[in-house]
C-alpha cells in the first residue's frame, strides 16, 4: 500500500479527535462505546490544546491525500505517565488500513524525532489484549509496569 508520513500541520489538529476515538482498544464481541466518549476529561487531556504546549508533536499517514492513521506525544498526566519529562504517546488507524505495517512505520517516526528533540524515553499504555502490544515492542517498547488490564511501556531513546 502506497502511503507518506507526515507532520501534522496545526490547521489539521482536530483530525486528532477521530484517531483518539480509534486508539480506544474494543476487544472481540464488545460492542464500541458511543464516539462521545472521547469527550470524557481523562481522554480530552491527549487533544486539548494540542500544539500548543512544549512537546506536542505529531505525525500522519497518507494515503491518497486521506489521513489514515496518526501518532502523537505530549506530555501528560495520562495513563501512560511515567514522569513529567516522558512524552506519553498514542497512535491509531483507520480500520481499513491496519496491519500493513503502517503504524510500525509512524511509530518509528516518531521515536527518531523524540530522540532528535533530546528525549530520552517515550511511554504508553495499552490493553494487554491489544494486539499493538507486539509492533510495540518491536520497535523498542519494553513493559515496565501493569495492572489487570494494561501494560506500561518505556522506549528508551
Amino acid at each position: 500500500m502506497d502511503y507518506r508520513i507526515r507532520e501534522l500541520k496545526q490547521e489539521e489538529v482536530n483530525v486528532l479527535d477521530t484517531f483518539l476515538y480509534e486508539a480506544i482498544f474494543i476487544p472481540e464481541g464488545v460492542e464500541a462505546p458511543s464516539k462521545d466518549i472521547i469527550n470524557q476529561p481523562e481522554l480530552q487531556i491527549y487533544v486539548t490544546d494540542f500544539g500548543k504546549r512544549k512537546g506536542d508533536m505529531s505525525f500522519v499517514a497518507e494515503v491518497d491525500n486521506q489521513i489514515v492513521g496518526a501518532v502523537w506525544a505530549r506530555i501528560m498526566n495520562d495513563y501512560g505517565h511515567v514522569d513529567d519529562e516522558t512524552p506519553s504517546l498514542a497512535i491509531s488507524l483507520l480500520k481499513d488500513y491496519r496491519s500493513y505495517g503502517i503504524g510500525t512505520e509512524l511509530m518509528k517516526r516518531m521515536l527518531t524525532e523524540l530522540k532528535e528533540q533530546g528525549y530520552r524515553q517515550s511511554s504508553l499504555a495499552v490493553q494487554k489484549k491489544n494486539y499493538a502490544v507486539h509492533m510495540y515492542k518491536n520497535v523498542g517498547f519494553e513493559i515496565v509496569n501493569e495492572n489487570e488490564e494494561e501494560y506500561i511501556m518505556i522506549c528508551r531513546l
